[in-house]
Order: structure tokens, then sequence, then C-alpha cells
């Protein structure tokens, strides 16, 4: 399923690759029908299975998860990438150049990097890079869609009356993220070092517990070929593009003599000089990935040039839910078609988009105390509308979502109407506090217990304040009973999401509406 042992590039691989300073070319569709990928995906940590499970249901392909948390693998055919760029769990996707599962590091740290420079000139680039080029021109097509779709739709409209500025939300949505394949799910550090060494930059972006991060990016200057005319013996010069590229590398575990910052920059300048590629810190069309965690060693080619996460939302608020993690948390409900899902802690609405969009037919609640949230929600949905009816052959009918303002203690719906709830709780950081968790919890999780349907009926709720949380379950046997537990990483938060089912009417307790005291 994998690649094998490290093989020489041939010869005739080398030329086409890199050593005539041009991409690859003539990927026709026939060449491109026949070829196999094995893809790596970065996936929230913690939903690693759910993840395995979707690729299984959608494309029929078994996957390996990583010993390196928050990553998976699996094969398929170069002509079914579209399919896997439509996959809802995965953050990035890269192809796999070479995996090594028990590579040995040499003690002496030149002697180390000196071994990693050596290995670009065994790896078995040709493929991967066929898969590359292919996934480009797949992105190409969709890009001109867009572009047409913007020219011909209307200027934007805003729902919020009050003036807020969508540009100030969005702005969070267009940048993007440095290294966001963070394999150990560890939270990126607040400063960030850059440094130049030999023309290849490398730069520290992720740093946290035993996991480094840096990116290297390597620089050489590419001239223009010329061509003999036959006949006249006049030459012609002919300009080719030459690819700009820039290596990340991902390091988990104590025992490397290296940093990651080492590893980028040593690695990165052997890729400059095996393919001749050329050199951008930003604009760069390859992306070398250099994923190391302890023994285990992944040289791959990074699929996308953003998290697919950044799908749903563009207004953003001090809290927004990835959409990746909003997939997972639906996916441990099993929804079912008619089936009623309500997030009552909604905010800008990551949870109940993504539902509507992956479960067209169940019907989804979102709600919040917050006006400013259910505003930034409401423009979240007149977006995804707007999209969709941008789509080429779609008709739009609207997405089975409504938005409410209420009060969480205190919900407009009727008692064991409701069969899966799935929301974000305040973590007590940037919204509320700790101390008003105490009362909050416990008030939360009555009220969500009164309106889902026991015995069936689940729910699936995501905090960081864990003692809080634990301490309100443990007042509420008589209503919740609590199952699986799915310990995940939100931006650096060590997190958990609850799965909890209510008791069924046959428990005494739930038919008396007797609490414990």
């Amino acid at each position: 399923m994998f690649p094998g042992p490290p093989a020489p590039a041939t010869a005739a691989s080398l030329t086409r690759l890199g050593r005539n300073k041009r991409p690859v070319e003539g990927l026709g569709r026939r060449e491109g029908a026949g070829l196999a990928a094995v893809i790596g995906a970065t996936v929230p940590t913690g939903f690693e299975l759910t993840a395995a499970e979707e690729v299984q249901e959608k494309l029929g392909s078994v996957s390996r998860i990583s010993r390196d948390r928050g990553k998976i693998y699996f094969e398929v055919p170069a002509r079914g990438l579209p399919q896997v760029h439509r996959l809802r769990s995965v953050d990035n996707l890269f192809v796999v150049v070479q995996e090594f599962k028990d590579y040995q590091f040499k003690e002496n740290k030149e002697d180390a990097l000196k071994d990693l420079e050596d290995l670009v000139k065994k790896l078995p680039w040709t493929d991967p890079l066929k898969v590359w080029e292919l996934n480009n021109s797949l992105k190409k097509k969709k890009t001109k869609r867009k572009k047409h779709n913007l020219q011909s739709g209307a200027s934007k409209e805003k729902l919020n009356e009050d003036g807020e500025e969508e540009g100030t939300d969005q702005k969070d949505a267009g940048k993007r993220e440095d290294c966001a394949q963070n394999a150990a799910g560890v939270e990126p550090a607040s400063g960030q070092d850059m440094e130049e060494t030999q023309g290849v930059a490398s730069r520290n972006g992720e740093e946290g517990e035993d996991n480094e991060q840096s990116d290297a990016k390597g620089e050489s200057q590419a001239g223009s070929g010329s061509a003999s005319q036959a006949g006249d013996g006049k030459t012609s010069e002919r300009e080719v593009k030459v690819l700009k590229f820039r290596v990340t590398c991902n390091r988990a575990g104590d025992k490397h003599s290296f940093t990651s910052n080492e590893a980028a920059r040593d690695f990165g300048g052997a890729v400059q000089e095996h393919f001749q590629w050329k050199a951008d810190m930003t604009n760069f069309d390859v992306e070398v990935l250099l994923n190391i965690h302890n023994n285990e060693v992944v040289v791959g080619i990074a699929l996308t040039e953003e998290s697919l996460h950044r799908r749903n939302i563009t207004h953003f608020g001090p809290t927004t839910l990835r959409s990746t993690l909003a997939y997972g948390m639906l996916r441990l409900c099993d929804p079912q078609p008619t089936d009623i899902i309500v997030d009552p802690m909604c905010g800008t609405g990551a949870i109940p988009i993504e539902g509507a969009t992956e479960w067209p037919s169940c019907y989804h609640i979102a709600g919040d105390n917050n006006p400013q949230a259910v505003k930034r929600a409401a423009n979240n949905i007149c977006s995804l509308l707007k999209k969709n009816e941008n789509k080429e052959s779609s008709t739009s009918l609207g997405i089975p979502l409504d938005i409410i303002q209420w009060d969480i203690c205190n919900l407009p719906l009727r008692t064991g109407s409701v069969d899966i709830i799935v929301t974000d709780m305040p973590f007590g950081k940037r919204i509320g506090s700790k101390k008003k968790n105490w009362d909050l919890y416990p008030a939360c999780l009555t009220e969500m217990g009164r309106i889902c349907t026991p015995g069936t009926g689940r729910a699936a709720l995501l905090t960081q304040d864990k003692k809080c949380f634990a301490k309100a379950l443990s007042r509420m046997g008589h209503i919740w009973r609590k199952g699986q537990t799915v310990w995940v990483n939100v931006g650096g938060l060590h997190a958990a999401v609850y799965l909890l089912k209510p008791i069924p009417p046959e428990f005494p307790e739930w038919q008396s509406g007797k609490a414990d005291t």
C-alpha cells in the first residue's frame, strides 16, 4: 500500500522533473487515469477514527492512522482527487513521496543532517509530482469557475444593519495559516523566529512541548532556454517557467540532535540543488513537507494551499469553531434522516451550517443569547446560500436551518422534541468565565436534558472546562448517561467532546422529575 525503500530517480525522471528546469509537462487524462497516490491528511486531533470512517465510506479506501496524532494515510487513484478534496473531516492534504517507519538518525548533528540531504536524491519524486501537477490543473479549473461566478454575480449584500464591517471578519479568513499541519496538535508559539542561511530561509512557525515546525525555502536563478530553428539556423529564446518551492518541516520528539529549522534548511538546500527550483517565501508553487515524529519520517508534497476547514465561515467571532471539528462532533451522533438537530450555543454557526450542508435531510435549529453572534451566524448562512446559487447547474432550494436568539436556560422547544444536540460550550476564557460556568453548566445540562428525546436522543458537547463539566454532570445522573469521550486539541487547548445519552423514560427519576441533591 505504501512506497517501499527509497530508489534512485531515473535519468529520464530527472530530466523531466528538474534538470531541464521545467515543471512536469504532458500529464494528460490518459496518463493520470492509471496513476495511484498515497494521500496524507491532517485531521483534528482525536478525530482520526472519524476521518478514517469517512474515507472508507466515501472513497472506499482503508486508512492507516499515524502514530503522529492528527494524521491519516490512504491510497486512492489520482483521478479521485476531486473526491478527496470534498472530504469534510480533513484539514490539509499532501501526496506521500516516501515513508520511513523506522528511520535511524545519526547521533551526531552534522551526520544526521547530511543523511537528510542525501535522502533527497534517493526519493521517488516522479509519480508524486505527477499527482501534484494533476491536482494543480483541478485547482485552476475551480478558480476559473469561481472568477466567472464572481463576475456574473451581483455585489454582496449585508444582512446586519448596524454597520458591522464584513471585511473585518473576512480578514481573519483570508490569512493563510502558516504550517497548518501541526502533527502533535500543539498550540503555535506566540513568538515566531526567522533565520536565513545560505539562501535558504527557515521559519519556526510552530513549537510546543516536543513539537517543532519550520519552513525552509531554497532559491536559485532560472534562465531561458534557446532552441535552434531548422532550415535557417536562427535561434530564438524560449522562456520556461521554473517552479518555486519551499520546505516545511514538522518535528516531534526529544531524541533528535537537530532542530526543525536545521532539518528544513539542509533538506531544502538539497531539494534546490536536485531540481534547480526557485524559492519564494510566500508565492511558491510546490510545498515540500518533511514530517519527523520520533523515528517515523514522511516526505510529501502539499496538495492544499490553505486548510479545508475554511469553507463555510465568512463572518468570524472570537471563538469560531473549525468546520472539520464541527463535522467530527456531528458524525459522532450519527444523524439520521428527519432528525431534529439543535445547537443551543451556536456562536457564528459553524456546527449547524456544517450539519445542514452534509445532512440536508435533517432539520437544524441554531440559537444563541448574544445578538451579535446571531447576526454573524445569519450572515454566514446568507454567504452559504449565495455560494450555492453560484454553483454551476445548481437549483438552490435553501438549506434546512433556522437561527434564533434565545436563552439557553429557557429554550422555546417542547420537552423531548430534539433528536440530537451538538454544541461548543463556553470555555470560560475568551467568552464568559470559569466562575460563571459553575452556574451555567448545570443549568444548560438540565435544559438540554429536557428537550432531548429520552432513550434515542444523543448529545455531543465540547468543552475545555473539564473539571466544571464533570462536576455538573455528576449531579445529572438522573438525566444524562455519559458515553464516549473524545480528547481533542482546540487552538492549543486540551479539550474534550462528551457524548451523552438521556436517561430512558422507564427510569423512575425521569418520570418523577426528581433531581439529585
